[in-house]
Parts: C-alpha cells; structure tokens; sequence
C-alpha cells in the first residue's frame, strides 16, 4: 500500500467518493419507484408495501448513512478548502463519520 493510502484523511476521501457512488446507484431506483405514482395509486401501494419488511428498515439505515457520510464529508472538504489548515484535520474526518452514524442510528431507531 501506498504511503499516502494510509492516511485517515485518504480514508476519508475515500468514504466520500464510495457513498457518493452508493448515492448515484441508489438514484434509478429512487426515481423509479416515484414513476410509479404516475401509472397510479395500486402500482405505488405495491411498492411501498416492501417498505414494511425489517429488511427494507437496514437497508433504509444505510442509504440515510450513506447521505450523512457524503454531507458530513462535504462540509469537512468545503472547511478544508476555505479554512487555514491545521493538523486537527483528521478529528474533523472522524468526527463527520461518527456524527453519519449517529445521524442513521436515530433514523433506524424511529424507523422501528
């Protein structure tokens, strides 16, 4: 591995490119399940109907800690980008993940 490969702060870049390609793949399914309202109330009913299946409640929590990772991460590089910098950096880094995972934690706990 590579010097550099090592470094939190790589992790962190890493994590924010995976969920926001986690994102991007999430989003035809997304946009499919809205295009279902159109054909009418009967084709969303049944679509929605899998959102009751504890399954669906996991996999809900992923993709809102999915969301939380790339937002948190987007602040932490927009803080990079226009703050001086400081060695503190990969407090920050660790701080956007744990604040991602609490942020799906209370998602999956109202969820239940």
């Amino acid at each position: 591995m590579k010097p550099h490969r090592a470094q939190p702060l790589y992790l962190a870049f890493l994590l924010h490119r995976l969920s926001g390609l986690g994102l991007a793949l999430f989003l035809p399914f997304h946009f499919y399940v809205l295009g279902l309202a159109l054909e009418g109330s009967a084709a969303l009913d049944r679509a929605l109907n899998w959102t009751a299946v504890p399954m669906f409640k996991i996999a809900e929590f992923g993709l809102v800690f999915l969301l939380a990772v790339h937002f948190f991460g987007g602040l932490r590089l927009l803080a990079l980008e226009n703050l001086p910098w400081t060695d503190r950096h990969k407090n920050y880094a660790a701080a956007a993940v744990a604040a991602s995972f609490f942020v799906a934690c209370g998602f999956l706990l109202r969820a239940f």
